[in-house]
């Protein structure tokens, strides 16, 4: 296992995520400056998560044939430009525009990133991916903390302070790029070679499409606190702007606490029994909590994003297996499907949010979870313990789906 390469792309995961987090951290002071509802909060998520989404798919099946090692640097100078335009933004179709940006940065970020960090994984996938994306985690969660002591004191303008945190993920990414560069000409395209998935076609196709159905519940209920926590704890419990921040720091921690316990469980008992815990395991938290007291309220949301956020590597990794040598596209697509569903609940919870009320977007929310139980229907893959002995170096497309 290269764990200097995995802990310098974990690292930059962080820097990025932590820039891209504070879109939703500055959300309080974004809709009384520029006087915004919150349909149109959820357009702004919506239009961040959309360009995240939509391109990271193309962007893994490029990179799949052809690896773009310094594409990683230049991902992180679009998101640079969205920071800078947000910053300085007067007009809500600015602030559209500084967040897709933002996106674009992102998905070109993460499928390549994703790749860099199975490429030094060794025969632990499950650990590498957690590794990797607990940065992220740890980023997201640090962004309103951060918007809470030096962005809210200073306003929406002092957003170009984290420049300098791009900045550095540049320097960094680059390093690795020179990594990534010399590892593919000392082995060689050519010389790889790719397993094949033992399942039907059929079975692949099915297990994947239950796959998309579990991340969208996880995303979906994860957009409900992401984008409007802060406002439901202003609303309901009358907390100040900075503690609710501080409420969704310690909710974002909690995410970033459970992502690196499910990779590495799911290396040791098989990825199906943590996607099982980790989805249908918070469902009783959720049904509880839209009628919890604020401190039940602070310890439900903890556990939920504790145990929610463990599905993630388990169900990055479980689709890898399912499609060996295409690590590349199926990164781009559970990323970008991860960005888009989050997105997408954004606007469409938003508008609910205005025509009813937050209490009622959680009550319905709350059921979420129970989606669930389609993990029954997903086969049981070769990942896990039965499959540590060795690990593909998927640089390349050949893998394919199999045939019937």
């Amino acid at each position: 296992m290269q764990l200097a390469i995995l802990a310098a792309i974990s690292f930059c995961h962080l820097l990025n995520d932590l820039v891209q987090s504070l879109i939703y951290a500055v959300y309080p002071i974004l809709k009384t400056t520029h006087h915004l509802d919150f349909r149109q909060i959820g357009l702004i998520t919506l239009s961040y998560q959309i360009t995240a989404s939509l391109l990271q798919p193309f962007v893994g099946l490029y990179t799949d044939k052809r690896p773009l090692p310094f594409s990683l640097a230049i991902g992180m100078g679009a998101t640079l430009c969205g920071l800078l335009v947000l910053s300085a933004a007067s007009h809500f179709l600015t602030l559209l525009g500084g967040a897709s940006l933002v996106g674009l940065g992102s998905s070109i970020f993460h499928p390549e990133s994703s790749r860099v960090a199975r490429l030094a994984s060794g025969n632990r996938p499950g650990f590498a991916q957690s590794f990797f994306q607990v940065g992220g985690n740890a980023g997201t969660s640090l962004g309103p903390l951060l918007a809470a002591y030096i962005i809210l004191p200073n306003g929406q303008s002092s957003l170009a302070w984290f420049s300098a945190v791009a900045l550095l993920a540049i320097v960094v990414l680059t390093v690795i790029g020179r990594w990534y560069r010399a590892h593919l000409a000392q082995r060689g395209p050519a010389s790889v070679t790719h397993p094949t998935s033992s399942l039907p076609r059929r079975r692949v196709i099915g297990a994947l499409a239950v796959l998309v159905a579990l991340m969208f519940s996880k995303f979906f209920y994860l957009s409900s606190l992401t984008s409007y926590y802060t406002f439901y704890l202003i609303n309901r419990f009358h907390l100040s702007v900075r503690s609710a921040e501080i409420h969704l720091f310690l909710f974002l921690g909690a995410v970033a606490a459970g992502t690196i316990i499910g990779g590495p469980i799911g290396d040791r008992i098989g990825r199906k029994h943590v996607i099982w815990v980790s989805i249908l395991g918070v469902l009783p938290f959720t049904l509880i909590l839209p009628y919890a007291d604020l401190a039940w309220t602070t310890g439900l949301s903890i556990v939920i994003g504790l145990v929610l956020a463990s599905a993630m590597p388990a169900i990055l990794v479980y689709a890898q297996d399912l499609v060996p040598g295409r690590v590349g596209l199926i990164s781009g697509v559970f990323f970008g499907l991860a960005f888009g569903l989050g997105g997408i609940g954004a606007a469409f919870l938003g508008k609910l949010a205005d025509a009813t009320s937050l209490e009622f977007v959680y009550r319905v929310c709350a059921f979420l979870p129970a989606i669930g139980l389609l993990t029954a229907f997903l086969p049981q893959t070769h990942g896990g313990r039965a499959h540590r002995a060795t690990a593909p170096d998927l640089t390349t497309a050949s893998g394919a789906l199999p045939q019937d």
